[in-house]
């Protein structure tokens, strides 16, 4: 039911299997989270074909370099925070995705352009 949940834990289920790459289902949600993802060192290639979306995930010498993620905004509760209540992810050390009116960003950028919004994911 959640695109969002599904794709997150596709890319969680393989780093921990070990995969090389994974496909998720295309959404333009989907893709600019994957973008956002591969800009902060998360995901190392990010391809759309067709209507697919292909990821190749990143390892530092065949460690993950995502160790998890936690859906915190669902369908059944959204969770919307101001710009001085983000949540702050292993004192910095991890990113929380933030869907905001100017667009999905991370907590870093958020705080930067004095922005609240949706608060989807945090990731380390």
């Amino acid at each position: 039911m959640d695109p969002v949940a599904d794709a997150l834990t596709r890319i969680k289920n393989g780093y921990r299997v070990g995969k090389l790459k994974v496909v998720i289902r295309f959404s333009k949600l989907i893709l600019k989270l994957a973008k956002l993802l591969e800009e902060e060192g998360y995901l190392s290639k990010v391809e759309q074909k067709d209507r697919e979306i292909m990821v190749t995930l990143k390892y530092n010498s065949r460690i993950p370099v995502l160790t998890d993620v936690q859906r915190v905004s669902k369908p059944s509760l959204r969770v919307y925070k101001g710009v001085k209540n983000l949540p702050v992810v292993l004192n910095g050390l991890g990113i929380a995705i933030i869907s905001t009116p100017k667009g999905l960003m991370t907590d870093k950028e958020a705080r930067k352009l004095k922005v609240g919004g949706e608060v989807l994911a945090l990731i380390w």
